[in-house]
């Protein structure tokens, strides 16, 4: 899997998150500012790379942050808490479109003695392919795989996200790489 640069932490304070919950519309742009690219990045990969939808479930989730904020209490870290928004927006819009992506049976044929360009193509032909194994998981295996390799959260965020223990998360985690494995096993001669 193609390794992704972690986004740093936005730095929101507890100043923002109050003037949020007193409808300050500064305090509300502050934190869409800061917290948009990690939304839409997860919205992104929930949504099998379809921008568009995206766009539509970030939408849905800021609508949701503005009218549900109030209810933030802070037993838990606010990024946890926003998390849990996204995760569950993601899952109800997967849900309402009920689509699953088929998998392409076609393994790549790899030759080592090929040009950069074509290699490239294969790497990216690969990536798809690994993108689409995990977009096909169901969507108890599939946030728990994003969560920790998308973003880069430990088990215990994961956890707190998606509101179990951190032995379902591990467990979660094992059968999604046991899915994987089965899914992209053709793929295991090319590397």
């Amino acid at each position: 899997m193609e390794q992704r640069a972690v986004m740093a932490e936005p730095k929101i304070d507890d100043r923002v998150i109050e003037g949020c919950q007193r409808g300050d519309r500064e305090a509300f742009r502050e934190l869409f500012e800061a917290y948009k690219d990690k939304v839409f990045s997860i919205a992104v990969y929930s949504m099998s790379g379809d921008q568009a939808a995206a766009s539509d479930v970030s939408q849905q989730i800021f609508l949701k942050l503005i009218n549900s904020i109030r209810h933030f209490r802070g037993d838990s870290a606010f990024t946890t808490w926003l998390y849990r928004l996204v995760v569950n927006a993601c899952i109800d819009e997967q849900r309402k479109r009920g689509r699953l992506l088929q998998l392409d049976d076609n393994p790549i044929e790899t030759n080592h003695d090929r040009c950069p360009q074509e290699r490239q193509f294969a790497r990216l032909e690969v990536s798809e392919q690994v993108q689409t194994a995990i977009n096909e998981l169901t969507p108890k295996l599939r946030m728990p795989i994003l969560l920790k390799y998308g973003e880069g959260l430990s088990y215990e965020e994961i956890a707190e996200v998606l509101e179990c223990s951190m032995g379902t998360v591990s467990s979660r985690l094992n059968r999604g790489h046991q899915s994987l494995a089965k899914k992209l096993s053709h793929l295991r001669a090319q590397l």
